[in-house]
């Protein structure tokens, strides 16, 4: 079943994927009403057309606990959205932000140094991205232990909106911290202050403001996807580094290289490996007919290793170009964020490179996938190095 792979595959599903690409590109799994697509021009095409397929699945599947967000409406409210939503989400206003993630990025290694060894997950992939969102957003630190437990529930719950299992935790996740944020947002309407809800909820475009609807499934997306991605980034690219030892030493000597790692780790190891779509219309496609209503997995994970599109898709090459990867997905809900993500994946391997010397894996455990199999990530890396 390809949303209950057993944990080897969960890590490595590339080879299935393979599979697939040549043999059912178009996977119909009928319990479900759902297909799956495995192929770089379906899945691109299916994240491009909007006309063809929308982003409104989340009404069709999950039932009303689940409320519309940036990545789950169409034109034109996701076109009002996005307007509203950059004009506090800035380049500039990430870019100002990178001092300030090295020196977070720095004080968790500071933590782990003396004892030469670390798990990248829990004392730095995880913390990292869970500290700058709840920063950006003006959260006090003791809150941040609940903004990771909301994260891992809501994102595990994806398994449920296809396979029509409970969302009862996800469901239960979202009401907490819907709660939470309403008084976020109470707070901020009376004392303004320098932080992401303060400036969304000033944002405007041509007199229109954010509802508090909107502001609530803003900050639960910046918190889920921020979250979740830029935390599989980090343990991603450490674990392929450690895997391709020529590659680590000559990003050691050369940190000028790691843009270069950061994507061509999004392509290789997609910390985000599907997205859903909903079938606007009958959609003829490779041979098949996706019929109206009907979920739509797109495998960004299997377009992103598509030898129809990359040369040589299962090497890890840091100088590919062009590397049109779909990680961040493509078109109008292209990831908002995505700035972000790369900036904190560079700046985390950057101070982790510096700092750590002789860098290995430590053990020979098995590694245990993440939650939810729309993540490819680990729950623990454990690694050694030189004090």
């Amino acid at each position: 079943m390809i949303f209950n792979l057993p944990p080897e595959q969960r890590l490595n599903p590339y080879p299935l994927y393979a599979m697939m690409r040549e043999t059912q590109p178009l996977l119909f799994l009928e319990p479900f009403n759902t297909w799956v697509l495995f192929r770089y021009d379906d899945v691109r095409t299916a994240l491009t057309d909007h006309a063809l397929f929308s982003n409104a699945y989340s009404s069709a599947r999950a039932g009303d606990d689940w409320k519309p967000s940036l990545i789950t409406t169409d034109p034109p409210r996701h076109t009002a959205l996005r307007g509203l939503i950059s004009r506090a989400f800035t380049p500039g206003r990430v870019a100002q932000m990178e001092p300030r993630i090295r020196e977070i990025a720095n004080q968790l290694i500071d933590a782990k140094i003396a004892s030469g060894q670390m798990d990248v997950m829990e004392d730095l992939a995880v913390p990292l991205p869970v500290t700058v969102i709840a920063e950006m957003l003006g959260i006090p630190p003791e809150d941040r232990v609940a903004f990771k437990h909301w994260s891992d529930e809501i994102v595990a719950s994806a398994d449920a909106v296809v396979n029509g299992g409970s969302t009862h935790q996800g469901n239960e996740a979202m009401e907490e911290m819907r709660a939470y944020f309403a008084g976020i947002i109470a707070e901020r309407r009376v004392t303004p202050r320098e932080d992401m809800v303060s400036a969304l909820l000033a944002a405007e475009v041509d007199g229109v403001k954010l509802t508090e609807a909107d502001l609530f499934s803003f900050c639960w997306l910046l918190l889920v996807a921020g979250n979740e991605t830029t935390t599989n980034l980090i343990g991603n690219a450490v674990l392929t580094l450690l895997e391709h030892t020529d590659v680590l030493a000559e990003v050691r000597s050369d940190p000028g290289l790691l843009p270069g790692v950061v994507e061509e780790v999004l392509r290789y190891r997609s910390p985000v490996q599907a997205v859903f779509r909903l079938a606007k219309q009958d959609v003829e496609m490779g041979g098949q007919t996706i019929r109206k209503g009907q979920m739509v997995v797109t495998s960004l994970g299997s377009a992103n290793r598509d030898a129809a599109r990359f040369a040589e898709p299962d090497r890890f090459d840091i100088r590919r170009e062009p590397n049109p990867h779909l990680s961040f997905g493509n078109g109008i809900h292209f990831c908002l964020g995505a700035p972000l993500a790369r900036q904190e994946g560079r700046v985390a391997l950057s101070v982790l490179l510096e700092r750590l010397k002789g860098l290995a894996r430590s053990g020979d455990e098995p590694l245990e996938p993440a939650r939810g199999f729309i993540i490819l990530g680990m729950k623990h890396l454990p690694v050694r190095f030189d004090m």
